[in-house]
């Protein structure tokens, strides 16, 4: 590293203490604290959380901490006003990316292989970014991944306490450069934010293989969505793969993500799905979201949901070097169908199913109980990292093909013919008034232990319950984590409140039904899941109380 110095950041910067006052509302939900922009640009609104974590965890004396995020709006200042409290709390080293700029996947990656205290990854993941739009901060623990409730809870409840904060007065740091600094008596560390992660992904996968792929001519199309992974994508997947140049699209990373919502799913990255529904459609089409941690995958005229990926990269994942040995388990989040069941009850492996929220993963990655994990909210991962890893599922994607020299519609109707079709969707019901997303929910609840026996558009209900989960490893519970309608006929619907969006509430409705292998496995989904849908207006009442004829977003 190269040595870089500056008289006014000297050792003997004098530490400020600000007066503070409690902001209402800054509890962290699944993936951190949430808010529009404006609300965290409110003076010392950053401050407040930011000291609120530190204190938290048992404040910064002496640690290490790893610090970048998705490049949104805001996203500089805040990495400056970052660095200057934990300078001004004692810490001794933080890492920073680049420019400021950290995939959340290569932040855990980086606390991890560091052995950081932990880190501060500022993203509002798939939200769309801008001074009007969403910004985001969450902590991730010394084993690389989310804070668990007990700590999220911790720094809510100090939020509503604090009294004063402390930073330093000092001017900016230039992170264009890399290098090392002090910012009072902490040393600054500023890093390539792909170098790291580049060496990780080479470790798992057979890239010589892969680069015979793209040598064979086969052709790609990966839409970064002028998010973080673009500089990633570049370098992996154009530079060490050989894919031709301009293989990644919308890669330079930008305030507002061009305007664009960085959510890769059908809705969002249409002309991704059009491109590859064409007639001039590449062999393999990807993209990932705005803090590289999700990611969608179609192959020439088909669309892979997240849920079946899930599933094809666990039935295929030997044939990568990194998982040649096998996989010791799968996890999946509750609202993600049910196609991994299947290839766990297969493999003889260990199948859970967790409440969404990568974090409920951490303690089953960490004791070695599951391998590969996803959602069906676009995220899947494995234990290289304890987040999800947009572009590890590309790669291990591309890993697969290069093996097998099969379409992805050919490996898809293969996995169908072997365990069958999960038909499955998910319809969006964003910004509904809060007491009328709490009504729908509570009516439900106080309806399920009178659902079993009833029929709803011609389907008998099973069994209905309020999701608990038990985490085998430390014994923790997590209740009210959505409610699931399961029919006689394997079908179900799921319906929970998200915590991931900054105005009102999004209901989130997962209808599910399953073809066996000896049924048609090509039917257009919304034929397929007809009568669910149907059910699950009736159970819910979902019109009456959202006020939409439609969801606002079907993926």
């Amino acid at each position: 590293m190269t040595a870089l110095s500056d008289p006014a950041l000297s050792p003997a910067t004098d530490i400020r203490r600000v007066t503070a006052r409690p902001f209402e509302g800054q509890k962290p939900g699944t993936s951190g604290l949430r808010k529009k922009t404006r609300v965290f640009m409110q003076p010392g609104y950053l401050e407040n959380f930011t000291q609120s974590i530190f204190d938290a965890i048992g404040g910064l004396s002496g640690k290490t901490l790893v610090l970048g995020g998705d490049g949104r709006f805001f996203n500089d200042q805040a990495i400056q006003t970052i660095m200057r409290m934990a300078a001004a709390n004692g810490a001794a080293r933080v890492i920073v990316g680049q420019g400021g700029i950290l995939s959340t996947p290569a932040a855990s990656n980086l606390i991890r292989i560091r052995r950081a205290d932990g880190g501060i990854v500022l993203s509002a993941s798939h939200n769309p970014g801008g001074e009007d739009e969403d910004f985001g901060m969450k902590f991730n623990g010394p084993n690389g991944g989310p804070a668990p409730e007990s700590l999220t809870d911790a720094i809510f409840a100090r939020t509503g306490g604090i009294t004063e904060y402390r930073t330093l007065d000092t001017p900016d740091l230039d992170l264009s450069a890399l290098g090392e600094c002090m910012l009072g008596g902490m040393t600054v560390e500023v890093i390539d934010p792909v170098a790291d992660y580049a060496a990780l992904m080479e470790s798992l996968f057979d890239f010589d293989a892969i680069r015979g792929l793209f040598a064979s001519g086969f052709t790609m199309r990966f839409d970064a969505m002028h998010a973080v992974t673009g500089p990633y994508a570049r370098e992996i997947i154009e530079r060490r793969l050989g894919a031709a140049p301009g293989t990644v699209v919308n890669a330079v990373p930008l305030p507002d993500f061009g305007g664009g919502h960085p959510d890769p799913n059908p809705v969002w990255a249409k002309d991704l799905v059009d491109l590859m529904m064409g007639g001039d459609a590449p062999d393999f089409a990807a993209a990932s979201d705005g803090d590289g941690d999700r990611n969608m995958i179609l192959g020439r005229g088909v669309y892979v949901t997240p849920s079946d990926s899930l599933a094809v990269l666990a039935a295929n994942a030997h044939l990568a070097p990194g998982y040649a040995k096998g996989i010791s388990g799968i996890a999946r989040s509750m609202p993600t169908s049910r196609a991994a069941d299947r290839v766990a009850e297969r493999l003889g492996i260990e199948m859970h199913e967790t409440p969404t929220g990568w974090k409920f993963f951490g303690n089953l990655l960490d004791a070695g109980r599951v391998t590969i994990c996803g959602e069906e909210s676009a995220g899947t991962g494995s234990d290289h990292v304890r987040e999800k890893d947009g572009l590890w599922a590309v790669l291990l994607w591309l890993n697969i093909l290069a093996v097998r020299r099969e379409p992805v519609a050919g490996i898809m109707a293969a996995h169908w013919a072997e365990y069958g079709r999960n038909y499955y969707s998910r319809h969006d019901y964003e910004a509904v008034a809060s007491d009328r997303a709490n009504a729908l929910v509570d009516r439900l609840r106080g309806m399920l232990p009178m659902l079993p026996g009833q029929v709803f558009a011609g389907l008998r209900v099973q069994a209905a319950d309020d999701f608990a989960y038990l985490d085998p490893v430390d014994g923790s519970t997590s209740a009210r984590q959505g409610i699931r309608v399961m029919f006689e006929d394997g079908s179900r619907v799921v319906l929970r409140l998200s915590g991931t969006g900054t105005e009102g509430a999004t209901l989130r409705v997962y209808l599910e039904r399953y073809a066996g292998t000896d049924q048609p496995h090509d039917l257009d989904p919304d034929r397929a899941l007809a009568p669910v849908i149907v059910a699950a207006e009736e159970l819910a009442l979902i019109r009456a109380h959202t006020g939409r004829e439609r969801p606002d977003v079907t993926t």
